[in-house]
């Protein structure tokens, strides 16, 4: 017999407890035959009862479980690349403190419903770069989300098509087949100024890579700030404006049976997100063999209820009148 929940000091304590209490109980029946007639016998058949039914509750509270078995634990996981568009347009703070600021906030908590999942981090604007590649070290990770500014890397117009070409060519090059699921989170506010994205999104359709896309601002969108002052359009001597663009950002997703959600004044669909990747299947990444057995706790429970119910309906008679 092995033990499901060997929590001995509990047990311990609960058995002093009942000697306790039951002495004090032996003591006021002494007290008693001093004087009126005690059967002893009766008394002893009582304490027998008593100290039956009670061991059985310890017994059952400790968890026994009845034989050994083996079990293999299969341990799932997805690959997930997170795609943040950093051009000079995240700095734009129609999305208080800014949209960038809020990705940032918003990133870290989902990094952390995916612990067992592989993640990484792409970065990108009229370019893209490999920030993090795909790790289950969640710590590295939060570094370089904490890290993340519009300085990073050259603003010469946003291309959506270079993050989604970095994670393709890294999804296909991986060694790790096994898993099943893999899928890009593409953060942006959607203006894309790069070439467009059918191609891009037949290819990563064939691997089986979903997008889900994260459209961030406004319709109504706000001037992009630049030091003390904001980013000029040249064609009009005015102050550029910059919008949410969902147009690409569905498009993408479509392609890919992926899905759209948004970050705006309207909707704060993170939380979708989220679930909506909890729902994908994972693949085996590892197995483990642990020892199991089923927990017999029950019999003993349910002998130290019967014990009860004949204590508490037969009452042995033990003073003799």
């Amino acid at each position: 017999m092995i033990w499901a929940y060997p929590d001995l000091k509990l047990v311990l304590v609960l058995a002093g407890i009942f000697i306790l209490l039951y002495f004090l109980y032996l003591v006021r029946f002494w007290r008693i035959n001093r004087r009126l007639t005690v059967e002893k016998r009766r008394l002893f058949t009582k304490l027998v009862i008593r100290s039956s039914y009670f061991a059985l509750f310890l017994i059952a509270l400790a968890g026994p479980s009845i034989g050994v078995s083996t079990k293999e634990i299969t341990e799932e996981g997805k690959d997930i690349f997170i795609a943040v568009d950093l051009s000079q347009s995240m700095n734009a703070q129609d999305i208080g403190p800014s949209r960038l600021q809020r990705v940032k906030f918003e990133l870290k908590n989902l990094t952390k419903n995916f612990p067992s999942d592989r993640i990484g981090l792409i970065i990108f604007s009229s370019e893209a770069f490999l920030q993090c590649p795909l790790t289950f070290d969640r710590s590295v990770l939060q570094l370089y989300i904490d890290g993340l500014n519009t300085g990073l890397v050259p603003n010469f117009g946003t291309d959506l098509n270079g993050p989604l070409l970095m994670a393709l060519e890294r999804f296909e090059k991986d060694e790790s087949q096994d898993i099943k699921s893999k899928s890009i989170i593409l953060i942006s506010d959607g203006e894309n100024f790069g070439d467009d994205l059918d191609g891009i999104g037949g290819r990563l359709s064939d691997l089986g890579v979903k997008v889900f896309s994260l459209g961030v601002g406004t319709e109504d969108g706000a001037t992009i700030p630049r030091g003390n002052g904001v980013v000029m359009d040249p064609s009009t001597g005015q102050p550029a404006l910059t919008v949410l663009d969902r147009d690409p950002l569905r498009q993408i997703a479509s392609e890919t049976n992926g899905q759209y959600f948004e970050i705006s004044d309207e909707a704060q669909e993170v939380g979708n997100l989220i679930a909506e990747l909890e729902r994908l299947e994972g693949g085996v990444t590892g197995s483990r063999t642990v020892e199991a057995s089923a927990n017999k706790y029950f019999y003993f429970l349910l002998v130290a209820f019967a014990l009860t119910l004949v204590d508490m309906m037969l009452p042995i008679k033990t003073i003799k009148l």
